[in-house]
C-alpha cells in the first residue's frame, strides 16, 4: 500500500498541528514544514500524496531503474504515480517542503495548463538544481506559503494554490541538465515495482472505478521504463512474461467476482476494463478453458 500522509509524519517523527484525528484523505490538506531528513535511506515506495521539496544537503534520489546525485541545492517534485527513495549522504539535511493530498489539487490544475509540469507528469525531470538567486526566491515562496497556511484568511486555499503555481513555474524556467546513473539492481527493482503496481489495481471498486492499467505498455509508462525493457527484466526475474502475469491476476480477480459476488457478468467485464462481454468471455476461456458462466456455476470444494 502507498504511504499515507499520517504514515509519512510518523516515519519522520514529526507532527503537524493541522493533522489531527479528524484527518481524511477525502478532505483537502496542505502544509508547509522545514526539512529535517534522518541520515540513511528512505524505503523505496509509492506515496499517496504530492510533495515539493527544497533540498539543501547531499543525497541520492532513486527511481525504478536509475538514480541521480543531488549534491547542491535543488527543488524536487514528487507525485503519487512515481515511486522513489532518498538516501542521505551528508549528515546535514535542510530545506523546506510543502505536502498536500489529491483533494487539494484542483481539477483544472491536473487537466489545464499545469498538466505537463513536473508536478503531474510521469516522465521528465523531477529535480531542478538552483543557483544562489533561485534559492533565495524559492525560500521566499516557502516562507510566504508557511505564513499564509497559518493565517485565518478565509480564502487562503486560493493563495496557497497561487504559491504552488509559482514554485512550479520557477522550476520550469530552469534548464534541466540532470545526469542519471543506472541502478545496479534495476531489473529486480523494476520487477518488484511492476508486481506491486499490478496488485495495487485490485480490488476494483465497481461501479465507482474500473481497472486502469490493462496492458504491459500501461505499466511501462507508469514505471518510466521502455516497454521492451520491462518485458525483458520481468521475464528474466519471474520466468513469465508481463502479459502472462497481468492475465493471471485479472483472471484471479474475475473468478473471485464470479464466485463470490452478485455482480452480473457484464458488470464484471466492465469493471475489469473489457469493452464487450464477448471479449471478456473469450479472455476467460483462453486462460481457464471455461466461460464466465461455467466459472460462476462451478462448485467450490
Amino acid at each position: 500500500m502507498p504511504e499515507s500522509i499520517p504514515q509519512f509524519y510518523k516515519r519522520i517523527q514529526r507532527c503537524d498541528p493541522q493533522l489531527d484525528a479528524t484527518y481524511s484523505k477525502d478532505k483537502p490538506y496542505f502544509s508547509v514544514l522545514s526539512r529535517q531528513c534522518n541520515f540513511g535511506t528512505v524505503q523505496f515506495s509509492y506515496r499517496d500524496f504530492y510533495k515539493v521539496t527544497l533540498i539543501i544537503g547531499t543525497g541520492k534520489l532513486y527511481y525504478a531503474d536509475k538514480w541521480i546525485l543531488v549534491n547542491r541545492p535543488a527543488l524536487m517534485f514528487s507525485n503519487p504515480l512515481v515511486p522513489y527513495a532518498w538516501e542521505s549522504i551528508s549528515e546535514e539535511q535542510k530545506g523546506m517542503f510543502c505536502i498536500f493530498n489529491e483533494q487539494f489539487v484542483q481539477t483544472e490544475e491536473k487537466t489545464g495548463s499545469l498538466v505537463n509540469t513536473p508536478l503531474f507528469k510521469i516522465t521528465g525531470d523531477k529535480v531542478f538544481f538552483l543557483d544562489d538567486v533561485q534559492i533565495a526566491k524559492v525560500q521566499d515562496i516557502y516562507t510566504q506559503m508557511q505564513e499564509e497556511n497559518q493565517s485565518d484568511y478565509a480564502d487562503k486555499s486560493d493563495m496557497l494554490h497561487c504559491y504552488l503555481h509559482l514554485l512550479i513555474h520557477t522550476a520550469m524556467k530552469m534548464q534541466a541538465l540532470n545526469h542519471y546513473e543506472s541502478h545496479p539492481n534495476a531489473s529486480r527493482r523494476i520487477t518488484e515495482l511492476f508486481i506491486e503496481l499490478l496488485e495495487r489495481q485490485f480490488p476494483v471498486d465497481y461501479p465507482h472505478a474500473t481497472l486502469v492499467l490493462r496492458t504491459p505498455t500501461d505499466y511501462a509508462n507508469r514505471l518510466l521504463v521502455h516497454i521492451n525493457h520491462l518485458n525483458k527484466v520481468v521475464k528474466e526475474t519471474t520466468g513469465k512474461t508481463t502479459s502472462e502475469l497481468i492475465a493471471e491476476r485479472v483472471i484471479k480477480e474475475c473468478t473471485q467476482y464470479l464466485l463470490h459476488s452478485n455482480l452480473s457478468i457484464s458488470e464484471i467485464a466492465y469493471s475489469m476494463g473489457f469493452d464487450t462481454v464477448s471479449y471478456f468471455s473469450r479472455f476467460c476461456h483462453k486462460h481457464t478453458g471455461k466461460s464466465p458462466t461455467e466459472i460462476r456455476e462451478q462448485t467450490i470444494i
